[in-house]
């Protein structure tokens, strides 16, 4: 892909600082993916086996999501302070990486009648993988220049697919054929798959802990008390920084509205187009594969056109896709629609992130990028919620999908009118528009954002 070298004609995977920081999402997919097939299994199925009322599985598996990434809201922004104020970014990373590798791994391990320290471990993983990715997406503007940054944005998440993958076609083939390794119950397999949940995890973190340096040190301390009082201090900063903050607003609706459709699409096709398990599982297999090249491709184009306009782009498909989710009423239109989305998705999170990248004030971009995961999970309840409701009260979980609309249609208005500007001391991309003034007009133009 053309769109995928450096302006020195290099691949940016060349570089080993892109490569270890990508492989990274390549690492933590494995968790994510897993999660939603294998994990919810086990906590539902074997740890807490459905009782009369079938409702106490479902609950501890959603109250742990919840309070998790709640946690992982409120501790992102305030780890990020610590480790740009202290140059410990890659210290940190390795620190909430293990631990949750090793929470993942010892879900696996302990016994399941442990339902207690079960669920402890399961939030403790869901956590460290909250406050771990404000970290690692802190070093995106440290490894690539804001020129490069959508396509190494692209190619994290393009290898987090992959990744996630791959490591599920290896869970399927435990679960598949155990038992020719000594693994004859259905439990044994299942946490055999957790066990390499959490090993994958671990072992392809190892280069981005090996390889990523901080570039930006303060000689300030990283004490906790002092990352409180800068993350307190970043807040009042978004009134003077109003594109960053329209941004973050605007990212806090629609990517509610993306997780949600993520999260619900398998209810809507069971509920609307009766598909068998099977099925939806080689539904997100497809989606898994599919949205690596979609980033990479999305990613390309926002090289070209900007982040911004390939972004809002992105949105007009997302709002397509509800509207035809009012029509499917086939497998194969399922398809065709899951197709769509897979190519979409890793694009609308990657170049989401790359544009966050180019808004960053220089030095301070783990704690931004804490605000960022803060912004896209601390409402994260208002998608399903609104979901829940409409199948509640309408019994249609079609008009439920299509009542995600003004998440998009909000977080699109909003995206409108962030003006991307560059931050003091870095070097931006500028829009088409701002360079066609650069090269008509002989007196400097100053595009930086005044504190």
């Amino acid at each position: 892909m053309t769109g995928s070298t450096t302006p020195n004609g290099k691949h940016p995977l060349r570089d080993r600082r892109v490569l270890a920081w990508a492989m990274y999402d390549w690492a933590n997919s494995a968790y994510t993916t897993l999660m939603i097939t294998v994990l919810v299994a086990y906590i539902q199925r074997v740890v807490f086996p459905t009782d009369q009322w079938g409702t106490t599985g479902a609950v501890v598996w959603a109250w742990g999501i919840s309070l998790s990434m709640l946690l992982g809201a409120l501790l992102a922004p305030i780890v990020g302070s610590i480790a740009d104020s202290s140059g410990t970014k890659r210290h940190w990373l390795a620190m909430t990486a293990m631990t949750g590798s090793l929470a993942a791994i010892l879900i696996g391990l302990v016994s399941p009648e442990r339902y207690v320290l079960v669920v402890t471990l399961f939030i403790i993983a869901n956590l460290m993988l909250e406050v771990s990715l404000g970290i690692y997406d802190g070093f995106l503007p440290e490894i690539t220049n804001d020129e490069q940054s959508n396509t190494v944005s692209a190619w994290g998440y393009g290898l987090g697919y992959i990744g996630g993958g791959v490591a599920l076609v290896f869970a399927i083939l435990l679960l598949q054929f155990g038992t020719h390794i000594g693994l004859g119950t259905v439990t044994s397999r299942l946490q055999a798959s957790l066990v390499l949940m959490g090993v994958w995890w671990a072992v392809f973190t190892l280069p981005a802990i090996v390889v990523l340096r901080d570039r930006v040190a303060d000689a300030s301390s990283g004490a906790a008390t002092t990352g409180v009082k800068d993350v307190w201090h970043t807040v009042l900063g978004l009134r003077a920084n109003v594109p960053l903050a329209l941004f973050l607003l605007s990212f806090l609706f629609y990517n509610d509205g993306v997780q949600t459709i993520i999260s619900q699409a398998s209810t809507f096709a069971l509920q609307e187009l009766s598909f068998p398990e099977a099925d939806l599982m080689a539904v997100i297999l497809m989606i898994q594969f599919l949205a690596f090249p979609g980033a990479l491709s999305v990613g390309w184009l926002a090289d070209r056109i900007g982040s911004k306009t390939t972004l809002l782009g992105c949105l007009l498909v997302w709002v397509g896709v509800l509207i035809a989710a009012l029509a499917v009423s086939t497998k194969v239109g399922f398809w065709m629609l899951a197709a769509v989305i897979a190519l979409v998705l890793g694009g609308t999170q990657a170049v989401s992130r790359s544009l966050m990248s180019t808004m960053t004030p220089q030095g301070q971009s783990a704690k931004y990028f804490g605000f960022f995961h803060l912004s896209g999970k601390a409402t994260s309840f208002v998608g399903p919620f609104l979901f829940g409701t409409i199948v509640a009260t309408t019994g249609s979980s079609r008009m439920a999908i299509f009542g995600l609309l003004p998440l998009f249609v909000v977080g699109a208005a909003l995206l409108l009118r962030v003006r991307v500007q560059k931050q003091h001391g870095r070097h931006t991309r500028c829009e088409p528009e701002v360079m066609k003034k650069i090269s008509n007009s002989t007196h400097p133009i100053d595009l930086e954002l005044k504190p």
